[in-house]
């Protein structure tokens, strides 16, 4: 493996922040959070035909740049340091990934066109917990295991008819495309659903994080069309698709980190006490390079992830849980000690220190937080066997 960025890939990342510094600086992020979708469809649309950022890992025959994992990661990277309201992961990882990684032409040349142009917003509904009632905690777990899905496909007429809810769906009330997670009389299916198909209803949930948004999606005999699949049981495709997730994601998550503590270093060197620049104070120091060291392990892990993604390497598996709970790890330490070096104007609402450490927290939970996947690795690389646990609750 090549470990060094490509000269194309350094530029894919230059061209990307300049375009961000433009287009998304905080005023921007703060704006757009408050929004009912919560991102700029317009600027959705100017990533996906001037710069071709949606379209990255999908072939040309789809309209997209044959791309692969490393390139979507640097993007993400990127996006994570300015946290841009956008449902880049929803849409170019989850939805995309999902289609890439299936069977059915059909499907690929109807909707990856779309996707990649930034025409249409995807989506991958999965879990299905509940969040805690008004009283506090006892709201379900969110499960990240085929055992955790519950909504129903029945096939009635010679097409498939669903049934239940989802939660916690990225981007679930903006989507033109919601691919469904669906247990079958046979195991676990895919399906495609229009956003506005009849019987579907939609409700945007309060979240964390204000830049990520997530949403409540129930389904009362949704029309579907199954997504063809070769891999037997339609779980072995979502399982792919959430290793590929959670390596994106922790490339996010090193953007999303790297930022805090340029943040932290930036403050440490302007703010004085006793007559000079808190940086120069041993605590400081040792604090500052503590959280260095764990972003650039971090950044080594989430960028040997991409290239196992990249390289079909059959330890993908292994890795992506490696590298999801460690980068989640590193990257809300980051946030935490930001808000840390920062003191009383870190807990502000005007500082966008709470802003990075809530993706931060969110983050760490999406795809299962770092105990479910160390978990997880134990079992893939063989060292026990026992059945998958319940993944982190949102």
């Amino acid at each position: 493996m090549d470990f060094a960025f490509s000269e194309e890939q350094e530029e894919l990342r230059r061209t990307v922040r300049a375009f961000l510094a433009d287009t998304s600086p905080e005023t921007e992020t703060r704006r757009l959070m408050e929004t009912p979708e919560g991102f700029d469809r317009a600027l959705w649309r100017r990533m996906g035909t001037e710069l071709g950022l949606q379209g990255l890992a999908v072939p040309e025959e789809y309209g997209g740049a044959g791309c692969g994992p490393v390139e979507v990661g640097v993007v993400m990277e990127e996006l994570g340091r300015a946290l841009l309201c956008a449902p880049f992961l929803a849409s170019a990882v989850l939805a995309t990934t999902t289609l890439l990684r299936c069977d059915d032409e059909d499907a690929r040349k109807r909707l990856l066109p779309g996707l990649a142009s930034g025409e249409l917003v995807g989506t991958l509904a999965l879990t299905e917990g509940s969040p805690p009632g008004p009283g506090g905690p006892g709201g379900a777990p969110t499960r990240w295991d085929a055992e955790g899905i519950r909504l129903t496909a029945r096939e009635a007429a010679g097409s498939w008819l669903l049934n239940g809810h989802k939660m916690f769906v990225l981007d679930g009330a903006a989507a033109d495309v919601v691919l469904t997670v669906a247990r079958t009389g046979e195991g676990i299916g895919v399906f495609w659903v229009d956003g506005v198909a009849a019987g579907l209803t939609r409700e945007p949930l309060p979240t964390m994080d204000p830049t990520r948004r997530q949403a409540r999606l129930d389904y009362h005999d949704v029309p579907a069309t199954r997504l063809r699949t070769s891999r037997g049981d339609g779980w072995d495709l979502v399982s792919e698709v959430l290793d590929r997730a959670a390596v994106t994601l922790a490339a996010e998550q090193v953007g999303v980190a790297s930022r805090a503590l340029g943040m932290a270093v930036e403050y440490a060197k302007v703010r004085h006490q006793f007559g000079r620049p808190i940086g120069s104070f041993q605590a400081i120091k040792h604090l500052l390079a503590d959280v260095l060291l764990e972003v650039e392990s971090a950044r080594a892990a989430a960028h040997y992830a991409l290239l196992a993604a990249e390289n079909e390497d059959p330890e993908l598996p292994a890795v992506a849980s490696l590298a999801k709970a460690f980068c989640s790890d590193a990257c809300l330490r980051a946030t935490e000690q930001n808000i840390q070096v920062h003191g009383g104007i870190g807990f502000t609402w005007e500082h966008p220190a709470h802003l990075y450490l809530k993706r931060a927290k969110t983050s760490q939970l999406l795809f299962g937080d770092p105990a479910y996947h160390r978990e997880l690795l134990v079992q893939r690389i063989g060292m026990d066997s026992s059945p998958n646990a319940v993944g982190g609750a949102e």
